[in-house]
């Protein structure tokens, strides 16, 4: 039987610099003893994204501190921890640097074991922890670094079925409000102004829908939006509003398609799962309504479990990193080397063909 379990987690690979003490049980229940995250919004918005330098001297300046909070928090020692568990990328190089040297640190310093986890595993595997769901099922990853539709087969088994050609959604989002003069980070303000909009306005492509591939493209539809507001300009209200409930449409009908090919091919692969197969979402952009909507009712017609963790595990947290962590230590993984080094490029899926959103993690995730 796996023993109980507890791990501090680390998170730093953007800019929300993390920590987290979570623990599992014998039967695999967890418990979260603390979550602790610091933003780094007010010093990137002035620039319309993460600038890296600013983000790797930010995680310096604050992550000894959330460590100790969240041991305060969890009323733990370094003693009561059973391994460390930090972020080791794919994301910014700088900030990947400092999370992982200070559980380097931690670990060599408290005699404990390293888990050097990558931060897609986290999202991938924080469904198990959030609603206890069982292998096999799919993972939407959207973010502003990733799109991708995973096929989680267990820990550390992953397939990628299809992933952005281009831009991701995220990306796609801080693009869009960039250019209709919108505040950063993009996604939140997009969907505020789609509204009060007319969705039916302007019939924006809906790239690949239609092809047998699973991957996604976003770059046409920008494009496609820019041409419509410099068609219009100078732009009111009403119309950036048109212009944003528009483009949101163009993107659910496009996730409709896309997910929707992927439903049916997990039912296909997997005819005789024990329990109702489930759909998770993840990454920022989990946070728009619309979109949720979408893939809500999507499942429901193909008789798919929807799962959203709450959004405080949907976006960068550490409490994903120590989960994984955690995971993989009942699973026998055995712990990292103290001379593991991070990688700003980790794909989950090692074996897919690399494209521009195998692993990419330019932007915020």
């Amino acid at each position: 039987m796996v023993p109980f379990l507890r791990i501090l987690g680390i998170e730093t690979s953007c800019d929300e610099t993390a920590a987290a003490v979570v623990e599992r049980d014998a039967e695999g229940h967890s418990k979260i003893l603390s979550d602790v995250v610091l933003s780094q919004l007010d010093e990137h918005s002035a620039y319309g994204g993460v600038v890296p330098e600013i983000a790797a001297r930010a995680h310096v300046e604050a992550l000894d501190e959330l460590i100790e909070e969240a041991l305060k928090r969890a009323n733990v020692s370094l003693n009561d921890v059973d391994a460390i568990a930090a972020t080791s990328g794919p994301g910014l190089i700088g900030g990947l640097l400092v999370g992982l040297m200070t559980g380097k640190a931690i670990a060599r310093a408290a005699g404990k074991p390293l888990y050097a986890v990558n931060h897609l595993e986290g999202h991938a595997l924080t469904a198990r922890l959030t609603d206890g769901l069982s292998f096999p099922y799919l993972m939407l990853l959207v973010s502003g670094g990733h799109t991708q539709l995973i096929l989680v087969r267990g820990v550390g088994q992953y397939e990628r079925w299809g992933t952005t050609i281009d831009d991701a959604l995220g990306e796609a989002f801080d693009k869009t409000a960039k250019l209709l003069g919108l505040p950063y980070p993009g996604g939140p303000a997009v969907e505020r102004m789609a509204r009060d909009g007319n969705p039916d306005r302007f019939n924006f492509p809906r790239p690949l829908v239609g092809e047998a591939r699973l991957d996604f493209s976003f770059s046409g539809l920008k494009t496609a939006v820019r041409q419509a507001a410099q068609e219009i300009a100078p732009l009111s209200d009403q119309d950036v509003s048109d212009i944003c409930a528009s483009f949101q449409k163009a993107i659910s009908r496009t996730l409709k398609d896309r997910i929707g090919r992927g439903l049916q091919r997990f039912k296909t692969e997997f005819p005789a799962a024990g329990e109702k197969p489930a759909l998770v979402v993840a990454g920022g952009v989990a946070a728009n309504l619309e979109l949720r909507g979408t893939l809500q009712a999507l499942c429901d017609k193909n008789g798919f479990r929807f799962i959203a963790p709450p959004l405080s595990l949907c976006t960068d947290n550490a409490v994903m990193i120590a989960w994984a962590g955690l995971e993989r230590m009942a699973t026998g993984v055995q712990p990292d080397a103290l001379d593991v080094q991070p990688r700003s490029r980790w794909p989950l899926d090692s074996k897919a063909e690399t494209l521009i959103g195998f692993g990419k993690r330019g932007a915020k995730a």
